[in-house]
């Protein structure tokens, strides 16, 4: 089990365990606009549509950069397979909605 654990999550650069990592833009961007879009709908639930559709795609968007990133760049598996796994549900999501 302890060779699991250390394969899935240890950077194979500094050799510490990571499960996440934090600052990172592209998901502080994603939780902002969420954020604003969740905040806007409940103070001022008649605003014009395009700019919950601006900040959903913002969000979107930034998620995707982020899921990206960690499938390219991710320090140990457990992050890129969950980049992978939020790629693909972004995907299923998207694909529901056409």
């Amino acid at each position: 089990m302890r060779r699991l654990i250390d394969w899935a999550f240890r950077d194979r650069h500094s050799g510490a365990i990571v499960v996440g990592q934090w600052p990172n833009a592209p998901l502080s961007i994603f939780l902002v606009a969420s954020a604003a879009e969740w905040i806007l709908e409940a103070a001022a639930p008649g605003s014009p549509p395009w700019l919950f559709a601006g900040l959903r795609l913002v969000a979107l968007l930034a998620l995707a950069v982020w899921a990206l990133d960690e499938i390219v760049r991710g320090v140990n598996p457990w992050r890129r397979f969950l980049g992978a796994a939020v790629l693909i549900g972004l995907g299923f999501s998207l694909a529901g909605r056409l």
